[in-house]
């Protein structure tokens, strides 16, 4: 099998040469959009297109908000038509990323859009998260109304793409947690995201792209939405979860990428054999229940030695165990 039929295989509840992280398999476009709303790594506030702060600390994965009282974009929720200005779609340049996807045999791999910031994120990116929360509380119908326009306007970049590339994957980012809650209550997020969320992903699916969610948190409590959304893949399904029991819940609907403590293995000086046994307790614990990609949530290891420990560990034991468990119909 080549990597993308056997991340098919595991997707499909068929027999696999290997379970294996999805990731490796996609190449992500870096479309012009993406790459004009990029952050220096220069210890530096910089505004992205939306005119949110972001500092990227070298030596951190990337940048993040970097909100005060005076660079907020909306310091007043009842004004927000006035205060954000949604970045232009039209006028790009996209014939880097049209070579890009043109060189990817899309029979052995699968070309992706990287969607970040979701609903939730641009929301307390916009505001702050001290005000995002209270303003879902307390201002519910601007709210709405901001998440609406938000929405539209990824309906509006999800079409650019389908001009051009046309990816066979989505990796939608939006975190919606921490490692132990959610961080807008299951009632709140049904009312204000699910809905939203849904229409996007429905895009995803008229346009035939396979939809994976990332959240690499606590998202136990509102896996059957997920399910009810149209989430393919959940790319972010840490141990903090009760996977198995998620997969018992969601009846195996939900594929999901994760399970490997990544945290728990990424400490200087660490025994080498408790690196590999955290990757061989992940594939055990939850490959049984099916469509399943064993990884660390976040990607990798940030110290290289253990990452590579990690890795020589998913591909070797990744392909025992779908030896010795054999899918039969």
């Amino acid at each position: 099998m080549n990597p993308r039929e056997n991340i098919m295989a595991i997707l499909n509840r068929e027999q696999p040469d290997s379970y294996s992280d999805i990731m490796p398999t996609i190449e992500l476009i870096m479309d012009p959009l993406f790459m004009a709303d990029g952050s220096l790594p220069d210890e530096n506030p910089h505004p992205d297109m939306w005119g949110t702060m972001k500092m990227w600390k070298p030596g951190t994965p990337g940048p993040h908000p970097y909100i005060t009282d005076e660079n907020k974009v909306i310091k007043d929720i009842e004004y927000w038509q006035d205060q954000v200005k949604f970045p232009e779609l039209a006028g790009y340049d996209w014939t880097d990323a049209v070579a890009q996807a043109n060189s990817v045999d899309r029979r052995e791999r699968f070309v992706g859009s990287f969607m970040p910031t979701g609903l939730f994120e641009r929301s307390h990116f916009l505001m702050g998260m001290e005000d995002a929360f209270c303003n879902y509380l307390e201002e519910p119908e601007a709210m709405h109304d901001l998440l609406r326009a938000i929405c539209n306007w990824k309906l509006d970049y999800i079409d650019e793409w389908c001009k051009h590339i046309q990816p066979d994957i989505v990796f939608y980012h939006d975190d919606w947690g921490s490692k132990r809650s959610l961080f807008l209550s299951p009632e709140t997020w049904r009312e204000f995201i699910k809905p939203l969320q849904k229409e996007i992903s429905q895009e995803f699916h008229d346009r035939g792209i396979i939809y994976m969610h990332h959240s690499d948190c606590y998202c136990q409590p509102i896996c059957t939405d997920m399910v009810e959304i149209g989430v393919e893949i959940w790319q972010g399904a840490i141990p903090q979860n009760d996977i198995v029991q998620i997969q018992k819940d969601t009846n195996g609907e939900l594929a999901m990428v994760g399970g490997v403590d990544g945290p728990a293995i990424d400490i200087e000086g660490l025994p080498e054999e408790e690196i590999r046994a955290e990757v061989r307790r992940a594939i055990d614990t939850y490959c049984p229940g099916g469509r399943f990609f064993p990884s660390i949530a976040n990607g990798c290891c940030f110290i290289e030695r253990n990452n590579e420990i990690y890795l020589d560990e998913l591909e070797r034991y990744g392909k025992i165990f779908a030896e010795e468990h054999p899918i039969t119909k």
